[in-house]
């Protein structure tokens, strides 16, 4: 670690901070301002479809202007964005609160990449403990986002407008931390106007079997991570939890998906990318059983921190993965796909989330998420295959 990725995982642990309280929130707050209750998790969605439709434009920044200055533009979308929430919670507007949510996805799409910009930070030979401790400043999200939901949900007299507010001021202190950090300069520009880019078409990333593998890994195991996450403060609700208890339950959550951020990349590096995969899909298959298991808050304390592990497994092996199925002048198209990939994924489990738990129920919702755990086994055994042949060939 140098000075950089210390300030770059910092920036991580703002992000997730920004990511949570949102999360924790914008169901609630949904639930009270929409027309119809199965419409309560569409923010969530909001927040992930605008970053879908954001990645083409993030990757052409990033490219253009380089990672400082692309970074600093999504902080400041982020700081704008939180505003229109808290005047969406004041206007009683559930469909301003919506487009805010989707203005705020630039800013996700933007610090999606906050991964991709550690491997770039540290040598070669140490890119997987890069990336892995990067994440792991996340922690810093999963103990400030739910308590800064609670302490700042009543500060004014519209319920959770303070929060919104907050986030601002979380936005404006990572733009302060970022100003500090030095990334490699900006790509020249091309002297040619109609100078193809630079690497393999997307097409033929995606015939990349390693490279296929890597952003279904990322997408589905950020699809059902977010499946069951979203609809958890909700659930809770239903089964008659406070706030408060929801925002426990949320925090040992993301402590499982950064806490091992200080021993992924060492697992990854003496194991091997796949079997540490491998672990992350039985891990999910561990938190839907306790889920499952009943409704008390320690059966969705333990699923939650399970499936931030397991998520941590397969979102740190999945970028591993995909920076050995690329070329560095592809990366900018390359992360787009991942992250576009990702966020469509999220998008349709946010609005599955709140359809489902408010018309089905939670265990339902549980037993649906089999389906996307047994897709992403069934593909890592595929790769892990196709590798031994090619090793005994």
């Amino acid at each position: 670690m140098n000075k950089n990725l210390w300030l770059l995982a910092l920036c991580q642990g703002l992000f997730l901070t920004n990511n949570v309280v949102f999360i924790a929130i914008n169901g609630l707050v949904g639930l009270q301002l929409a027309p119809q209750g199965w419409m309560a998790t569409l923010p969530v969605m909001g927040y992930v479809v605008g970053g879908a439709l954001s990645t083409p434009l993030v990757a052409r920044s990033q490219a253009r202007w380089g990672r400082k200055a692309s970074f600093q533009i999504g902080l400041a979308v982020a700081a704008l964005s939180a505003a229109l929430c808290a005047g969406a919670a004041f206007a009683g507007s559930f469909w301003l609160l919506c487009a805010a949510t989707v203005v705020a996805g630039y800013y996700s799409a933007n610090g999606q990449l906050y991964r991709f910009a550690a491997a770039e930070l540290a040598a070669p030979a140490f890119r997987e403990k890069a990336v892995s401790l990067v994440l792991a400043g996340g922690l810093l999200g999963a103990v400030a986002g739910p308590n800064l939901a609670s302490a700042t949900r009543t500060l004014l007299a519209v319920p959770f407008a303070g929060a919104y507010v907050a986030l601002v001021g979380v936005a404006l202190l990572s733009m302060a931390l970022m100003a500090l950090i030095r990334f490699a300069p900006a790509p020249a520009t091309s002297p040619g106007a109609g100078t193809p880019p630079a690497g393999r078409p997307l097409r033929a990333l995606l015939r990349e079997p390693a490279f296929a593998v890597a952003a279904l890994g990322a997408a589905l195991g950020y699809g059902v991570m977010n499946l069951l996450m979203a609809a958890t403060p909700l659930a809770m609700q239903v089964c008659g939890y406070s706030f408060d208890d929801a925002a426990l339950v949320l925090e040992w959550h993301v402590i499982g998906m950064f806490a091992p951020g200080f021993f992924t990349g060492h697992l990854i590096k003496r194991l091997g990318v796949l079997p540490v995969m491998g672990a992350g899909v039985l891990l999910n298959l561990a938190c839907v059983a306790v889920a499952l298991a009943g409704v008390d808050l320690h059966h969705f304390g333990v699923a939650l921190f399970l499936l931030g592990v397991g998520w941590n497994f397969l979102f740190t092996g999945s970028t591993t993965l995909a920076l050995q199925a690329y070329r560095p002048e592809e990366k900018d198209r390359a992360q787009a796909a991942i992250n576009f990939c990702v966020f469509a994924t999220m998008a349709l489990t946010s609005f599955a989330s709140g359809a489902l738990v408010t018309t089905q129920g939670w265990a339902l919702l549980n037993w649906g998420s089999l389906a996307p755990i047994a897709a992403l086994g069934m593909a890592l055994a595929w790769l892990g295959l196709r590798r031994r042949a090619a090793a005994a060939a």
